[in-house]
């Protein structure tokens, strides 16, 4: 998507047009030009009227920024920051015209190849950066589509989910918020672990110490490991990932493949992992014969190293029910550099016993937190571009 910059319109850095400053997450995000996009099928045909009353009695008066426009206050450095403008919800309703002969022959890809289009269309910044798109056409899997496009600098994924959460209501009582399933059960050295009382014995107490040991352990590590990567450390050039030179840009496409979260579920009780770790280790095989398949590659023994940063949500999940009554605002990301296993194992299961291995030490390590924070100093004190210049010299991983 062509890079936006934010509006050259001044505002005062106090007063009734202020505004709320942005987050440092939010201006690398800016500057980043990156987007979400929340594709959803539903189980009968778009009311449209009904999804505008919603987004005007619901969307608009609980989320500050869907009705904020980014400007620059009138400070020496010209810093960015959300103003709230008057918002016209048609501008943001989008009814596109897809090719008849397309829909008729396969309705899922003309879905897919819109929502792919997307990543080339630039918003209007003269309002707020987000819009609906409403596709109600039937497709194997639902009825009709709805696509929500936004910028990332408005919010991260978890408190778009419960803004969505929010502003939806029990079928069976309209007058109701959703049930939310309970917190999960979390465990290991980065959550809080209380004390064990001296009736616990020893062995409880050298339990609790080793816990914060391994903690430290795999926190060095991983903070060795980034400093690495900053500094020199980088993944080979090839079909995966593309070097930049000789000008050629490389156009990318959002594709998606539904498979069945019952059979996630029963590899994942089947093995003792978590359902990450296997989306984690389906997703290195996929990338396994994909490079295989098309490089024709022979050395299959050989390990590829191949890296990605995956944003983490930093906020604490201690109770659901209050961020749908209480939706939260902006980016609270850190990232993990995963690395993915680019081999082709005897056993399909290796890919997963793999992810798991490397999982369970980022879930034992700080450097979601180090990331975070380092992040924020970097933005906050020396500016975006000089994010920029570190993400194009060090030829950091790319984000997921």
């Amino acid at each position: 998507m062509a890079q936006n910059m934010p509006l050259s319109v001044r505002v005062p850095t106090e007063g009734k047009w202020a505004g709320e400053p942005m987050s440092p997450m939010g201006r690398m995000m800016e500057e980043m030009n990156a987007y979400m996009v929340l594709v959803m099928g539903l189980g009968e045909p778009i009311s449209l009227p009904a999804f505008v009353a919603g987004i005007v009695t619901e969307l608009l008066p609980r989320f500050p920024r869907f009705r904020s426009i980014q400007a620059m206050d009138a400070s020496k450095y010209g810093m960015p920051r959300w103003v709230e403008t008057k918002v016209n919800v048609d501008d943001h309703i989008i009814i596109p015209r897809l090719d008849p002969a397309i829909l008729a022959s396969d309705p899922e890809k003309a879905i897919e190849d819109y929502v792919a289009s997307l990543s080339t269309l630039p918003m209007d910044r003269c309002r707020p950066l987000w819009d609906f798109h409403f596709l109600n056409l039937p497709t194997s899997e639902a009825a009709s589509t709805v696509v929500l496009r936004l910028h990332h600098s408005i919010g991260d994924g978890t408190s778009l989910m419960t803004l969505l959460m929010a502003s939806s209501r029990s079928t069976t009582d309209p007058s109701r918020l959703p049930a939310m399933p309970p917190p999960p059960r979390r465990k290991g050295a980065i959550y809080e672990r209380s004390r064990p009382s001296l009736s616990d014995g020893g062995l409880a107490f050298l339990a609790w110490i080793w816990s914060y040991l391994v903690l430290v352990w795999h926190t060095l590590v991983d903070f060795k490991l980034l400093v690495s990567t900053l500094l020199f450390l980088k993944d080979p050039y090839t079909l995966l990932k593309r070097a930049n030179g000789g000008g050629e840009s490389y156009r990318k496409r959002l594709v998606h493949r539904s498979i069945s979260f019952d059979d996630i579920k029963f590899i994942k009780t089947t093995m003792n992992c978590t359902v990450n770790d296997v989306l984690v280790g389906v997703t290195s095989a996929a990338l396994s014969r994909y490079y295989f398949r098309k490089s024709g590659d022979t050395n299959t023994k050989r390990s590829i190293s191949l890296r990605s940063i995956m944003p983490v949500n930093t906020r604490p999940v201690s109770n659901r029910q209050t961020y749908v009554t209480k939706v939260e605002t902006g980016n609270r990301l850190g990232c993990l550099i995963c690395p993915f296993c680019i081999a082709l194992y005897d056993d399909p299961l290796e890919y997963i016993r793999e992810a798991k291995r490397i999982m369970h030490r980022k879930k034992s390590s700080l450097e979601v937190i180090i990331t975070q924070v380092l992040i924020d100093f970097i933005v906050r004190y020396f500016g975006v571009k000089v994010y920029r210049l570190l993400h194009t010299l060090y030829d950091l991983p790319g984000i997921s």
